[in-house]
């Protein structure tokens, strides 16, 4: 009896081996390649084209890429990227046009241009329209690659006027009938500088990053018939592009619609140009802190500075409250932090102080083609150990021979409370208004593109690092408020000059410019 068991044991062995076998069969492998490797440039042949060397800059840089691209798949069936005309470029033409940043707009049916001035310190978006009273705006031709336009809404086939019953007009006793287009008005702080007119529904022109297929939304405009004031002498001619959070603006518009994530992004290049995307929310490596609320009210992009730092001292009692505004030039401090701000500059400064031919610039210094005295860095630290240094807070000036004399400072006092992070400490950044988190992004960007604007540092470098890192001491241990006026900036004729003497610093002669916004 036992033959019969012993066999039984040695079929069911066998029948395992089998079994085992089978499945060490049906194991299959195959070697992984890279598809930057030397063995994938070999394989794809003469459709290859260049390749980047392992190890390089432009080979991490290429990788970088292809994960940010990965990024924007993955949200591709509903958010995209969208850019204004010419692929979303800004520029600051100089002096001619008050020294703010611009860009090409597209609107209505046939399209008309505008040059508008891009201003996150307010809401409307208006162009000039069946003037009675607009900035001439033959001067500028010839100076631009496009004639500067004037908005004609009877011309337009997708236009309407909105009436005083839509829900966001709010012009109170303007309106006497609910059919009645709906009238708007725009205080600005500028002395005796208005916009006033009619609200217009219209098509604005956009272009979407992935492939570059055009999209249109409509959008609330401002038929602006009558400006004033600085409207009238060069800032602005041809209409402005706020940005602000209120419904009104084009970015609440667009998130509306569901054509982009509810954020958007400024990029500044010390040349003076930059761009601006509309869905963009950065990058992961970037810095943020938090929108606060200002006197209440959860309405501006406003963010807490929890001290002020020069050199590798930060001051104690230095914090305050600031607005981020494209639309003012220089940057501005509480009149308290002001004064121990350019103290602890002053201390730091191993140079001699000297006037300026306008008096608004306190704290100048003497220089020479062959000297330049050391800046001290500025930088304010947020929350969370976050930080922002400013990579060109001074203007140089020129003698009468057009010989670097000295710099200044540029950064004034405030008549607020309130501070104002403005464009001059922007410039080399790309900052992001995520007003879906409702924070502030920041991070050096070089302002190709948001595909390749990230860079992979091969090495340490202060300059640039992704994070800027707070002094060492540190380390351890409604509508928008009015800003204070600039002062007059120097001259345009010193930039040619200086850029070739300082890399790095050039003047950045804007005129200030902040709004409060209103229907009346």
């Amino acid at each position: 009896m036992r033959l019969p068991v012993l066999f039984a044991l040695q079929l069911v062995a066998l029948a395992a081996a089998a079994a085992s076998a089978a499945e060490a069969a049906a194991t299959l492998s195959s070697r992984m390649v890279h598809r930057l490797s030397d063995e994938a440039r070999l394989e794809a042949g003469p459709r290859a084209g260049w390749w980047p060397q392992r190890g390089s800059g432009e080979y991490y840089r290429a990788l970088v890429r292809s994960d940010l691209q990965r990024q924007k798949q993955r949200l591709a069936g509903k958010y995209q990227l969208l850019s204004l005309s010419k692929g979303g470029s800004t520029f600051s033409p100089g002096n001619d046009l008050g020294w703010l940043y611009y860009a090409w707009v597209d609107v209505g049916t046939p399209t008309t241009s505008f040059l508008v001035a891009l201003d996150t310190g307010s809401d409307l978006f208006w162009v000039p329209c069946d003037c009675i009273q607009c900035a001439p705006l033959s001067s500028y031709r010839g100076n631009l690659d496009r004639d500067l336009g004037i908005y004609k809404p009877a011309e337009s086939t997708t236009s309407r006027h909105l009436p005083c019953s839509h829900e966001l007009c709010q012009s109170g006793s303007g309106c006497t009938n609910p059919k009645q287009p709906c009238p708007y008005n725009i205080d600005y702080f500028s002395e005796n500088t208005t916009s006033s007119g009619l609200l217009i529904e219209d098509t604005l022109h956009l272009n979407s990053r992935e492939g570059h297929v055009p999209v249109n939304a409509s959008v609330i405009i401002g038929c602006g018939r009558k400006q004033s004031g600085d409207y009238l002498d060069g800032v602005a001619p041809d209409g402005l592009l706020g940005l602000g959070m209120a419904d009104i603006s084009v970015p609440s518009f667009l998130a509306r619609a569901g054509l982009v994530r509810n954020s958007f992004s400024m990029c500044f290049k010390e040349d003076s140009s930059g761009r601006i995307f509309f869905g963009d929310q950065g990058v992961s490596s970037q810095q943020s802190t938090p929108f606060v609320p200002l006197y209440g009210k959860l309405q501006t992009y406003a963010v807490n500075v929890d001290k002020s730092c020069i050199g590798h001292k930060c001051l104690e009692g230095t914090s305050f409250q600031a607005l981020v505004d494209s639309g003012t030039s220089f940057t501005s401090l509480p009149p308290d932090v002001y004064k121990a701000f350019t103290m602890e500059f002053d201390k730091q400064m191993n140079a001699s102080r000297v006037p300026y031919e306008d008096s608004t610039w306190k704290y100048c210094y003497s220089a020479s083609p062959l000297e330049m005295p050391d800046v001290p860095t500025i930088t304010l630290a947020f929350a969370s150990n976050k930080s922002f240094q400013a990579i060109n807070p001074i203007f140089p000036f020129n003698d009468k021979q057009g010989a670097l004399a000295g710099f200044c400072l540029a950064v004034l006092p405030s008549a607020e409370p309130i501070g104002i992070i403005a464009q001059n400490f922007l410039v080399g950044y790309h900052v992001v208004f995520d007003r879906e988190s409702m924070k502030l992004g920041w991070y050096r960007s070089e302002c190709r593109d948001v595909d390749n604007s990230t860079t992979v540092p091969l090495g340490p470098s202060q300059h640039d690092s992704p994070e800027d890192p707070l002094p060492s001491n540190e380390q351890q241990t409604s509508p928008a408020v009015t800003p204070s006026t600039a002062g007059t900036a120097p001259p345009s004729s010193a930039t040619t000059n200086l850029q070739m003497l300082l890399a790095s610093s050039y003047p950045l002669l804007l005129l200030t410019m902040s709004t409060v916004f209103f229907i009346s």
